[in-house]
């Protein structure tokens, strides 16, 4: 889609749930994990979405696909770049380039149970965007990344602590 095909569709959504804002609530759609044996795993998603991941050899997996780290690294840098070029739509900015890099520094002791003053997971977490517009200030350019950051859904689940349920079904 262009960039005035996006804008044309963000604004009849948002005077949608302006006019509806009760309709703003849904429920997510679910992934579904289903273990191939070892340490990989298949996970479904809508629209017949699927995505493979898989622990490295030398905690016994296979290494064949990503880990379920890389693939939270790869959503936040897929949801920061598609809300900036989302908002940079909305605001009638053209792209010529955009790239969100996201690493991280783990320590996998936590993860191994091996401490208990270590966390299984990221320690700090950083992105890097690398983006370009013609005629575009880089105030502007980075108003769309301070503004992305704001409105990430990923990057807001990493950020704020968000209840998280179990229910364990047996057989």
């Amino acid at each position: 889609m262009s960039h005035q095909q996006i804008r044309e569709a963000l604004a009849g959504v948002t005077r949608h749930f302006e006019q509806h804002p009760e309709l703003g609530p849904t429920t997510d759609s679910t992934a579904v994990a289903t273990w191939q044996g070892g340490l990989r795993f298949q996970t479904a998603g809508p629209n017949g979405a699927t995505l493979v991941s898989e622990m490295p050899k030398a905690v016994g997996g296979g290494g064949s696909a990503p880990t379920p780290g890389w693939l939270l690294r790869a959503a936040l840098a897929n949801c920061n770049a598609s809300m900036i070029a989302l908002r940079a739509a909305q605001s009638g900015i053209a792209l010529t380039r955009l790239d969100v890099s996201v690493d991280s520094d783990s320590n996998d002791r936590g993860m191994l149970g091996l401490s208990h003053e270590v966390p299984p997971g990221p320690l700090a977490v950083r992105v890097k965007v690398r983006l370009a517009a013609d005629g575009a200030s880089a105030a502007q350019l980075q108003e769309l990344v301070t503004w992305a950051e704001r409105h990430s859904p990923v990057a807001d689940a990493l950020q704020r602590a968000v209840p998280v349920s179990t229910s364990v079904e047996i057989g």
